[in-house]
């Protein structure tokens, strides 16, 4: 890994394409360098990270996979997709998928998916996300892991992703375990600025309403299939823990879709941290 210094922050409505493209490779070169790492923390040493290719229908797809080293023998799968929307990498998570692998333990394969852009809608990353859960589940053997024991878990924009796989999954019949969001965007559609939590910490250290605007521009059409919190039916999915900070622009949001989870018979549990 190479040093790198974080980008200066844009003007998140007035970028052009050109501007979006260059800001996104070099935030994701610094969440890549070992400058991030000092803030995020070193991978579990008792974990295995490699990427691999996927060849998922029309396209190959990068994901970055996390084993328990020194484990033999069929173990459980986590699906982990990383936030950021327009911007990010499975890199910048290593420290919590190496941990997980490691220590529950599994297979977590995170997936490297395709980024939000005027020319990439939202769907493509939602694509990716069920592609590769439904990929490993039929490859398991493959991939030395057991489909009765495989799992979800998103972050941010990513929870938006894995909260829509699990949908697929119920609806394909596939039988999850368990979706694990942690501060997830559940509403793309334009009501998604009229949660609460949206305008009283519109400006945090994290995430801002300028991005959230940006991310809802560059979703693309079809928003409300987009935005698992207005699904017409919740019941049946896995069991969801939905994990919130409390002071966060997003926390409205995970706040809802937990209680339609809730209402709906799927059993849900929001666990919030300051």
């Amino acid at each position: 890994m190479t040093q790198e210094t974080r980008p200066p922050e844009p003007d998140w409505l007035a970028m052009t394409t050109g501007e979006l493209i260059a800001y996104r490779e070099a935030e994701n070169r610094f969440r890549a360098s070992a400058a991030a790492r000092a803030v995020t923390g070193e991978p579990d040493p008792g974990a295995r990270i490699e990427w691999r290719e996927l060849a998922l229908p029309g396209r190959v797809l990068p994901v970055r996979v996390h084993r328990p080293a020194g484990r033999a023998g069929t173990l459980p799968l986590v699906v982990h997709v990383h936030g950021g929307g327009f911007v990010g990498t499975a890199v910048q998570s290593d420290w919590v998928t190496s941990h997980l692998a490691a220590r529950l333990p599994a297979v977590v394969v995170s997936v490297e998916h395709r980024l939000v852009a005027p020319d990439q809608p939202l769907a493509d990353a939602v694509d990716d996300g069920w592609d590769t859960l439904r990929h490993l589940v039929r490859d398991a053997g493959q991939w030395g892991v057991d489909p009765a024991r495989a799992a979800v878990f998103g972050e941010s924009c990513g929870g938006l992703i894995g909260a829509l796989a699990a949908i697929r999954a119920r609806d394909a019949g596939l039988a999850l375990r368990a979706q694990v969001l942690v501060n997830p965007a559940t509403d793309v559609t334009a009501a998604m600025f009229d949660h609460g939590s949206v305008a009283e910490h519109a400006q945090t250290p994290t995430l801002s309403v300028p991005v959230l605007r940006l991310i809802q521009r560059l979703a693309g059409p079809g928003t409300r299939a987009l935005s698992p919190v207005h699904a017409d039916d919740l019941g049946g999915l896995a069991p969801a823990l939905v994990v919130v900070p409390t002071h966060d622009p997003l926390a409205d949001h995970g706040r809802r879709y937990a209680e339609r989870l809730a209402a709906a018979g799927t059993p849900a549990r929001l666990a919030e941290h300051p």
